[in-house]
């Protein structure tokens, strides 16, 4: 670890903290007016990258990415900034993968743990972009682009956010893992982080694109539905404003009826059997069973047995018996936020005398927080407890789990 830039790091934590009146108030109203800082914090927020003058006279406004970074903490809808742009991304994680295998063949181990936790760490912000970008598309859409008030403008908006979805799918489908695979080799760590982990991201991303795409389309025929019937609706008017005098004339006399007007159901509708009519439900039981059964092969002397009667009966309730395990491992989340506290798995189980072994018990709760919703799982954090295997490096063993409220 780099204490130098561990402690850059906490002042500049510190100075966001100190300032966070001035840095919302730059957010929210676009820019802060001169005088309203004090010449030394002024300089300072400049200094440090969080405030920028545009141009000479200008006011100061927030830098794009302490911008960017406010935006994805208050998940606020108004951002819709996409980074398409894969393909730099792509070349970035090439460049550190060929950087570790030239450091690992020399022989100097320690610049190729560097430059491996430099690719691990590309490769996981690649993922989180995409996945950034599909839940910023999402928001829009849930909301029908409601940060825009006319349906032109959520036209335009609908639009641009296809042409991203284009984008982000033309990115996707310029990586080649078979390209992935070679610069690999036969490295597992490579392997892993550039094949198997980019490969099932790709995949989860591209179907939920697919999804965004279909709903798309769907929301820009129901704006432009809307918009045409305006349209009508205001010529309508208008024509109403110009012609006072007009009267609507007696369409039914006419010999062809304008299909605009033509819009009466049908007098006798086409007859046909249903069998979700309750009312035609006997008259059907006693259908069938006046049906006689026609076998395939010749027919024989014996007589054919009657058929029985079709009988309709109320199907028995039945219920599933829940899973003790599973209910005490809700027991044991809702005692961490009762209490507020850190709470040891194993503790939490020695305590209560609780019947099950411990590696069935860490299991189960590693398994209830990961089936927990993601508006659900972010209050909390599960950490591991133990220590790295002493032989095979890569592997952890898990000895007690600890839970709190994040």
């Amino acid at each position: 670890m780099n204490p130098q830039l561990q402690q850059a790091g906490v002042r500049f934590l510190k100075l966001l903290g100190r300032h966070s009146d001035v840095i919302m108030d730059a957010y929210l109203g676009g820019e802060v007016a001169d005088g309203q800082l004090e010449e030394g914090v002024e300089e300072r927020l400049k200094k440090e990258g969080i405030l920028y003058r545009p141009e000479q006279g200008a006011n100061l406004r927030l830098r794009k990415s302490v911008r960017t970074l406010l935006e994805e903490a208050l998940k606020d809808e108004r951002n819709r900034q996409i980074d398409t742009n894969l393909g730099s991304a792509l070349a970035a994680i090439k460049t550190l993968a060929a950087h570790y295998k030239e450091a690992r063949h020399s022989g100097d181990y320690g610049g190729a743990e560097a430059y491996l936790s430099d690719l691990a760490e590309a490769v996981y912000s690649f993922a989180e972009t995409l996945r950034h970008d599909i839940r910023a598309l999402w928001g829009r859409i849930n909301n029908a682009f409601g940060y825009v008030g006319t349906i032109n403008a959520k036209i335009r908006e609908n639009e641009l956010a296809q042409s991203q979805v284009s984008d982000l799918l033309a990115g996707l489908e310029m990586v080649n893992f078979q390209e992935l695979a070679d610069i690999a080799g036969d490295i597992r760590e490579l392997r892993r982080l550039m094949v198997t982990s980019l490969q099932s991201t790709l995949s989860e991303c591209t179907q939920e694109l697919g999804m965004v795409q279909a709903r798309l389309l769907e929301l820009l025929g129901r704006f432009r539905e809307i918009r045409g019937r305006t349209r009508l609706l205001k010529g309508w008017l208008l024509h109403q404003d110009q012609h006072p005098d007009y009267q609507v004339g007696n369409h039914a006399g006419h010999q062809a009826l304008p299909q605009l007007f033509n819009q009466a159901e049908a007098i006798l509708a086409p007859a046909w059997a249903t069998v979700h009519n309750s009312q035609h439900e006997q008259m059907l039981i006693e259908l069938v069973d006046q049906i006689k059964a026609q076998g395939l092969l010749e027919r024989t002397t014996s007589q054919p047995q009657e058929a029985l009667p079709l009988v309709m009966e109320e199907v028995d309730d039945f219920e599933v018996a829940p899973s003790p395990i599973k209910q005490a491992v809700d027991d044991y989340f809702i005692a961490v936020i009762d209490s507020g506290e850190e709470e040891s798995a194993l503790g939490y189980l020695a305590r209560h005398q609780l019947p099950w072994d411990a590696e069935s018990w860490l299991y189960q709760i590693i398994n209830g927080y990961e089936g927990l919703a993601e508006e659900q799982r972010r209050h909390f954090e599960l950490d591991p407890i133990g220590e790295p295997h002493p032989i095979y490096s890569g592997n952890f063993i898990i000895r007690d789990l600890s839970l709190w409220l994040a």
